[in-house]
């Protein structure tokens, strides 16, 4: 896909991967339009982002609402005239062991990482199918693909919105939508400043710019998926696949260190 001139919306573009994606896009001659909750730090990105062009607008509105998933599709609809790349990248995290977390805290998530992708993109779908060449990018997580403890809801909340691109990426073949399933993995945004794993718990971070450029490379190349991390992550993908059951031992001596380093990790 050539991304000059196109018509991009970012939901949580206002940190993290949604404001560097954003960033990257603009220079590649994008018109982007970002949203997200909190007002005050929507209108210090939008302002930082106009610094490199008038070409980008925003919208505060929690997308994991009905109000807020129109409100955002009015703005973007008004701002850009039409849309044809929407990337669904808003997402939230509360750690901890199952029976410890809030139901709250659990259907906040599921809305936020799955329900609010699958009703969003249901929403924009007919603006997308006018374009003739349009995408739409989910954000999951390498949780996704490999279920750590602790991170079981959330990590089946991104497998789900994973499964629901690839599904809707065949159900849209041919018909000028394609879809890109993207899985970060520890990345360093704001959502993970409550989390004190570090790289002998699985969580080295990488940078929001570096996950922005390998997902614009993928866009660019019409990719079914970009999967990030060290290689020790990418081998834990591997042995996931073949060998689930040394996943699971490998995870019990690390149980004790990782629940104490996480269990303050909420971003929601």
């Amino acid at each position: 896909m050539n991304l000059e001139g196109k018509r991009v919306l970012i939901t949580g573009g206002s940190s993290g991967i949604g404001k560097a994606l954003a960033r990257s896009l603009l220079i590649k001659g994008a018109k982007v339009v970002i949203s997200g909750r909190r007002a005050d730090v929507l209108a210090s990105a939008a302002q930082e982002l106009q610094r490199l062009t008038p070409s980008v607008w925003s919208v505060a509105a929690d997308v994991a609402t009905t109000p807020g998933r129109r409100a955002t599709v009015k703005r973007t609809i008004s701002a850009l005239g039409g849309l044809d790349i929407l990337v669904n990248n808003a997402g939230g995290v509360r750690a901890g062991r199952l029976e410890k977390t809030s139901e709250a805290e659990l259907r906040a998530m599921i809305e936020v990482d799955l329900i609010a992708p699958v009703l969003l993109t249901r929403a924009v779908l007919p603006v997308l199918r006018e374009s003739g060449d349009a995408m739409i990018v989910n954000i999951a997580s390498v949780a996704a693909l490999v279920g750590m403890p602790f991170y079981a809801t959330y990590g089946g909340a991104k497998a789900g919105a994973a499964r629901f691109g690839e599904g809707l990426r065949r159900e849209l073949k041919g018909e000028g939508v394609h879809v890109l399933n993207v899985f970060p993995a520890g990345t360093d945004t704001p959502m993970m400043k409550s989390n004190r794993a570090g790289p002998e718990l699985g969580f080295s971070l990488e940078s929001a710019e570096a996950v922005a450029a390998a997902i614009v490379k993928a866009m660019e190349a019409n990719a079914l998926e970009v999967i990030r991390g060290d290689e020790a992550r990418k081998q834990m993908v591997a042995l996931n696949q073949s060998n689930p059951a040394a996943v699971d031992e490998r995870m019990v001596g690390l149980k004790p260190a990782l629940e104490e380093a996480v269990q303050n990790h909420s971003a929601l």
